[in-house]
């Protein structure tokens, strides 16, 4: 029987191995993609096994979580995405505990956000403290969730709202605006989500004609079941949950 830290690998080989070819067909290079290990309900264990095994960016779906699981990992050179919905009262404790949050999704999230880091960065450099990010005195990442499923109950901005935050977030100091974040509905045929993630892709390029050529390099796209598909319409981040840790352990 195969331990969980081969199987881990394994899983890890055949993600890499995905992308590669995903990469090739696009005419780009894997090097250009990031691979964001969703961690959201599995257990530090698997984390740790998969940062050994050479993953550096993790995604989490609620602060609580990464809260109870800091204490049990030495992740160091980790970069720690918070990828779910996030509650303004929560805003302090995720600019302490995330290096960047892709799910950004209002102004008055993002005012929250850019004062908590302030504050966080001040009382780090006053204390001396080590930071739980690994962008300590840094400025905090973010991505702008944009709404690609219309379904009422999904997060994320319409595409006619993200010009304005997009301009709002870029007057604020202590973030980062480093690009868009989508997720399509789910579809049994991956093939499907196509035409959401090139709605992504062109909605990024349009808000580019008013931002800059530079602006917003990130595309935050595609997970387990349609990366492929997120990889040949421009992905430059993929989340995959399931393809690397194997089903959900945790309520």
């Amino acid at each position: 029987m195969r331990s969980a830290s081969n199987e881990l690998r394994e899983n890890l080989a055949s993600v890499q191995e995905r992308i590669n070819i995903a990469a090739a067909r696009a005419g780009r290079r894997p090097e250009e993609m990031t691979l964001v290990a969703v961690s959201k309900t599995h257990s530090a264990q698997k984390i740790q096994e998969l940062y050994e095994a050479g993953i550096r960016h993790f995604g989490e779906n609620r602060v609580q979580e990464r809260e109870t699981k800091l204490a049990h990992l030495s992740t160091p050179e980790a970069a720690w995405h918070m990828i779910g919905h996030l509650q303004k009262n929560k805003a302090a404790r995720a600019a302490a505990l995330f290096d960047s949050v892709d799910s950004l999704d209002s102004i008055a999230l993002a005012e929250k956000l850019n004062r908590a880091r302030q504050e966080f960065l001040s009382q780090s450099s006053a204390k001396g403290a080590a930071s739980v990010s690994s962008t300590h005195g840094k400025p905090l990442r973010a991505l702008v969730e944009i709404n690609l499923d219309p379904e009422p109950a999904k997060s994320g901005v319409k595409d006619d709202e993200a010009s304005r935050l997009v301009e709002a977030v870029q007057s604020m100091p202590h973030l980062e605006l480093l690009g868009l974040m989508g997720v399509p509905p789910y579809f049994d045929n991956p093939e499907e989500a196509r035409p959401y993630f090139r709605r992504l892709h062109e909605l990024r390029d349009s808000l580019r004609s008013r931002f800059g050529a530079q602006a917003l390099p990130v595309l935050s796209m595609g997970m387990s079941h349609d990366l492929e598909i997120a990889i040949e319409e421009g992905a430059t981040e993929v989340r995959v949950g399931t393809a690397l840790f194997g089903h959900r352990e945790m309520a």
